[in-house]
């Protein structure tokens, strides 16, 4: 089951769905519009390795906004702060922002029950294309789940601005299933 405007707004309202700041006028039929914050992330690296930290580099999108490049991978994150205890949110890029050639999430729409903070988003343009701190990008939709509920406490948890992979953090994992 999906959660309508109503419903959506009705739970941000009682704490069920924390969005801060949350806007009434970014609220759709079943979904909730979330702008790009300020601040992008590349990597720096011609090859990135999962098994170690990569080294990125930040910048602040200025108010003539700034142009991504395709070929490049881009760390991008929402200004608003999402989440909730209740409901498993899953992020898509808008409609109108396909049409302009840009994915907004590459393999990680869903989110985990349990987790409050900016999303990080991760922006690859078809051509180049000139984006805005402040514009609408994506927007959440949530689910109700079935079952207990066992919240996030995972690496990325209260996350603020982009954050790149931490994928080598789980290297226990790895060296578990590795011969």
């Amino acid at each position: 089951m999906i959660l309508t405007g109503p419903e959506i707004t009705a739970a941000a309202q009682d704490g069920r769905v924390r969005i801060m700041p949350f806007a009434p006028d970014q609220v759709n039929p079943n979904s909730y519009n979330v702008r790009l914050g300020p601040t992008l992330v590349t990597y720096t690296a011609d090859v990135l390795d999962a098994h170690q930290p990569n080294t990125t580099t930040e910048f602040t999108i200025g108010p003539d906004g700034h142009v991504l490049e395709p070929g490049e991978l881009y760390l991008g994150h929402t200004l608003e702060e999402v989440g909730s205890d209740t409901f498993v949110p899953l992020l898509f890029g808008r409609s109108s922002v396909g049409r302009l050639g840009l994915f907004v999430e590459i393999t990680a729409p869903i989110g985990d029950i349990g987790f409050h903070g900016q999303w990080t988003l991760m922006l690859t343009p078809i051509r180049p294309l000139r984006v805005y701190a402040g514009m609408r990008i994506g927007q959440i939709m949530f689910f109700a789940s079935a079952g207990p509920i066992a919240p996030y406490t995972g690496k990325y948890q209260a996350a603020a601005g982009p954050q790149p992979s931490a994928y080598w953090r789980d290297l226990t994992q790895l060296r578990a299933v590795a011969p």
